[in-house]
C-alpha cells in the first residue's frame, strides 16, 4: 500500500462552501466547463438523503481473497481505518458485491477520527447504527456478511474507477439527495466560485418567476433556468 496522504487544512473553507452547493448546479457548471465523466452511478444512494456531503477522497481499492485467514483480513481492515485522514471521505472500490464494506465499529472509528462519511461501490451493514450516529454512507445496498475470510485491501491513495468516473486521491466529492459528483482537485476553487455565482443567479430567476415574470423572459434576462 502507498503511504497516507494528508488533507490540506486550508481547504476546509472550500469544502464547507462546496457542501452548500447542490449537485444540480455543480453538474451544470462542470458540463459548461467542458468536463466529462464526473457523475457517479445513480445506483449509489445515501442512507441519509437529507444530509449533504463534501470533501477530498481517501481512495481504497480491494480484491476478493476467499482463502484469506480471518486474522489477516481483520488486521488489514483495521490498518485501513488507521490510515484514513480527518476531513476526508472514505471512497472504496472493493471490486466485490458479496460482503459489506462498512459497518458499526468501522463507522464509529472513522467518525471519531473526523472522516466525513463513506462512498462504497458495494454493500454496507449495521445501517441502523450508522443512522443513529449520523455517519453518511453511500452504497449500492446492504448485507449482514462481513469481510472476514473473504476480502483484502489492495492499495490506498491510488486512482480508482466507479462507473465511468475515475477518482484520484484528493479529488473532491460532493453529494446530496440527487447524486454524487467528482471534482478534480485542480478545478475545485473554480467550480465552487462558479457554482456560488450560479446559485445567486438562480435566486434572481426564482424571485422573478414568483413575481409572475414569464419563464422564457426570465431566462433571456438572466441567462439561467
Amino acid at each position: 500500500m502507498s503511504s497516507n496522504q494528508a488533507i490540506d487544512p486550508g481547504a476546509n473553507d472550500l469544502t464547507e462552501r462546496l457542501q452548500r452547493c447542490y449537485t444540480g448546479v455543480v453538474h451544470d457548471i462542470m458540463r459548461a466547463m467542458g468536463l466529462r465523466d464526473f457523475t457517479l452511478p445513480p445506483e449509489l444512494r445515501p442512507i441519509i438523503p437529507e444530509q449533504a456531503i463534501a470533501g477530498p477522497a481517501f481512495t481504497i481499492r480491494g480484491k476478493v481473497s476467499t482463502g484469506a485467514d480471518a486474522h489477516e483480513t481483520l488486521l488489514a481492515w483495521t490498518g485501513l481505518l488507521s490510515k484514513a485522514p480527518s476531513g476526508s471521505i472514505w471512497t472504496s472500490q472493493p471490486n466485490d458485491r458479496v460482503v459489506a464494506h462498512m459497518g458499526e465499529l468501522s463507522a464509529e472509528t472513522l467518525k471519531n477520527k473526523g472522516v466525513r462519511g463513506c462512498v462504497v461501490d458495494g454493500f454496507i451493514r449495521d445501517t441502523n447504527f450508522l443512522l443513529d450516529i449520523g455517519f453518511q454512507a453511500w452504497c449500492r445496498g446492504f448485507t449482514p456478511r462481513d469481510v472476514v475470510g473473504h476480502w483484502l485491501p489492495d492499495a490506498i491513495n491510488v486512482d480508482i474507477q466507479i462507473g465511468d468516473v475515475r477518482i484520484a486521491p484528493g479529488d473532491y466529492l460532493v453529494g446530496d439527495r440527487d447524486g454524487l459528483i467528482r471534482i478534480p482537485q485542480r478545478y475545485l476553487e473554480e467550480v465552487v466560485q462558479l457554482s456560488e455565482k450560479a446559485i445567486a443567479t438562480e435566486s434572481l430567476v426564482r424571485s422573478a418567476i414568483l413575481q409572475g415574470v414569464d419563464p422564457q423572459q426570465a431566462y433571456l434576462k438572466y441567462g439561467k433556468f
